[in-house]
């Protein structure tokens, strides 16, 4: 197979962006490296923003071929940003170079999803150690927050802040993605930081094509982005309408603050002019606004963290996730451990096709019970564990397998169990929290010439984050609004994830990876994957990995497939955005929907806007290794790497 080519359906403003770029033209040919996206495709619909409650709109599904590559890999939600990190690869850059390339791009071309005013989680693959990192660059609540920071105003005034908790000043955490990424670098960058910024600072400079996505994004959020004077200017025009998908978009801005940041290290966004900055608005009180708290100490005393990733052993493989703060690998892991429980194999979708076949009931009822009984485990148990410990102080005794197993016992294959109850896992005086609305997000998988690996997931929270723009040209987050607004359940037990100062919220980012096992010893590289989309993360990345691992399906397959699973509520979601969902007749003419209602299940057809991106290793018959890419059809995501010959 010679000069492998990704086979996408883009839009013509999306191939125009890429051209803009550089990424275009015969010299990316004969490089062998970062090839060309095909030049057919078709415009997608945007879809209608906010569409069922979603938590970034929906945007139709455009079907995409696997992508294969000899030796690097770069998945990410935009071509602009995917080409970045390709050329990155193609320097010889790790796969912590590329990360940090493609979030500053991100930043530009997706603003609603992630940037520099937000935070982050990272697992990184050394292959020459084996050795996995977790790096932590989630918000902290300031110092002078209180329990009650996001539920009312003060103790003498008990109402919303205002617009409202989101929007407001009290939801911004101190961002931690550019010092983790700054950390990061230093333990596995090849490339000087410097250069990272070279790409990003280009395109806000020179501007670039406004996506479909980016626009429909503006156009659902043009109210909120118009109470701020910077956030309006940018993203608005004159009339209050949203920029349309193909306006020239210049931020000089935020080249001048990628160059200080690159000039000056990560270092220099929490102290100085950046950071008074993102105190200045975090302080705003236009219009009403009820500020944050947030000070240049705050700013100062930020650290990201290096932690030990959450590992379970599943059938032949290791699974690899992000321990707390986030909830996503621990989830991840148990409903993987309970699905061990069980013969997934057989159950694997049928009429297979480029999207992911047709999921069986059979294999969709064990999966969402699965993860029932893992959301009620991560909403009793799991929040920063810097305040809040484990049960037992470690993962350990979440991921038991006999623990796993009891649990596997609680599921029926003849009725859905509808809400799952927390497992006993010693005394605790904890309450059990109401569900957050986790927003927002965007995903990124690398393989680099060495074969290291760094899988992203990197947010503002809510699309545009708390729609608070810095004078440097970005969006902060909104990510304290994942805390729990109370402290304490009805009968007064206090809730894990409650607001503490300098406490990092609950997450549901899961970026993953796995490798062969042996005896409980890592073996080698197997699949990274990720994905954006709130709490239902956790179901995109668990469906993921189940269908590369039990059901033998390609990258871009698994990351195709129909998005199905459960919260911990009556609810089983079927993305009807999926072209093998059928909705006639109310849903009940398609095998899968009619076969989970009469097993009990409430079925939530809403459109789902998952982001998976995956990479995994294959075999080709002659032996070598070679990366299998896929990027969700949801989104404006591509897959560039270099072409071989076997």
């Amino acid at each position: 197979m010679n000069n492998v080519r990704p086979l996408l359906r883009l839009s013509p403003l999306l191939l125009g962006a890429l051209v803009l770029a550089g990424c275009g033209g015969d010299d990316d040919v004969s490089s062998n490296a970062c090839l060309q996206v095909s030049p057919t495709g078709q415009v997608f619909d945007p879809g209608t923003p906010g569409a069922n409650g979603a938590p970034e709109i929906p945007t139709g599904f455009a079907s995409k071929s696997v992508v294969s590559a000899r030796s690097i890999m770069v998945v990410a939600a935009n071509p602009l940003a995917t080409k970045a990190g390709c050329d990155v690869l193609k320097k010889g850059g790790s796969a912590v170079d590329a990360a940090v390339a493609v979030q500053m791009v991100l930043n530009i071309v997706e603003p609603q999803s992630s940037g520099i005013g937000g935070g982050a989680f990272m697992l990184t693959y050394d292959a020459s150690t084996k050795a996995v990192v977790a790096y932590d660059g989630r918000e902290t609540a300031p110092a002078a927050a209180t329990e009650n920071y996001l539920r009312w105003i003060s103790n003498d005034q008990r109402t919303t802040p205002l617009p409202n908790a989101r929007s407001s000043g009290r939801s911004i955490g101190t961002p931690g993605v550019v010092h983790m990424l700054g950390e990061a670098h230093k333990d596995g960058g090849k490339l000087s930081w410097k250069e990272l910024f070279d790409p990003a600072i280009a395109i806000a400079n020179d501007g670039f094509r406004i996506s479909p996505r980016m626009s429909a994004s503006i156009a659902g959020s043009a109210t909120a982005l118009a109470r701020d004077p910077e956030s309006r200017a940018y993203f608005l025009n004159a009339d209050g309408t949203a920029k349309a998908a193909g306006t020239l978009l210049r931020s000089p801005a935020l080249a001048a603050t990628f160059t200080t940041l690159a000039n000056n290290g990560a270092g220099a966004l929490y102290t100085g002019a950046l950071a008074q900055d993102i105190v200045d608005e975090i302080a705003d009180t236009t219009g009403g606004i009820t500020p944050g708290a947030t000070t240049l100490a705050d700013l100062a005393a930020y650290r990201s963290k290096k932690r030990e990733a959450v590992c379970i052993d599943y059938r032949s493989w290791q699974v690899c996730g992000m321990p707390p703060p986030s909830s996503g690998g621990l989830a991840v892991a148990q409903a993987l451990g309970i699905l061990e429980n069980f013969q997934m194999g057989p159950l694997r979708p049928t009429a297979m096709d480029v999207n992911g076949g047709k999921p069986t009931v059979q294999g969709v009822h064990l999966f969402s019970e699965a993860m029932r009984l893992a959301y009620a485990d991560r909403d009793k148990y799991v929040a920063d564990t810097d305040f809040v410990p484990l049960p037992g102080g470690s993962p350990a005794a979440m991921l038991d397998k006999a623990y796993l197993r009891q649990r596997a016992g609680l599921i029926s294959t003849t009725r859905s169990m509808g809400t799952a109850q927390p497992g006993n896992l010693g005394p605790t005086s904890l309450g059990t929290s109401a569900a957050t609305a986790e927003n927002g997000t965007t995903h990124v998988s690398v393989v680099d010439g060495k074969g290291n690996v760094a899988t992203l997931t990197t947010t503002v929270e809510s699309g545009f984050g708390a729609f608070h723009m810095t004078r440097g040209g970005y969006l902060l987050n909104n990510q304290l609004t994942d805390f729990s607004f109370a402290p304490t359940d009805a009968a007064g037990n206090p809730i894990a994830n409650r607001v503490a100062a300098g406490k990092r919220p609950r997450s549901s980012m899961a970026p993953t990876l796995v490798f062969s096992q042996s005896g409980g010893q890592r073996g080698d590289f197997v699949m990274a994957t990720g994905s954006p989309g709130g709490a239902t993360i956790i179901q995109f990345v668990g469906k993921t990995v189940v269908g590369v691992l039990d059901w033998g399906m390609d990258a871009q397959q698994a990351t195709s497939m129909i998005n199905f699973g459960a919260a911990n509520s009556v609810n089983t979601n079927v993305g009807s955005e999926h072209p093998n969902v059928n909705l006639a007749n109310g849903g009940n003419d398609d095998p899968l929907i009619a076969g989970l209602r009469a097993l009990g299940h409430t079925v939530n057809t809403a459109q789902q806007s998952s982001g998976v991106g995956t990479i995994v290793v294959r075999t080709a018959p002659a032996g070598w290794k070679y990366l299998e890419g896929g990027a969700d059809p949801r989104r404006e995501g591509i897959v560039l790497g270099d072409s071989f010959t076997p």
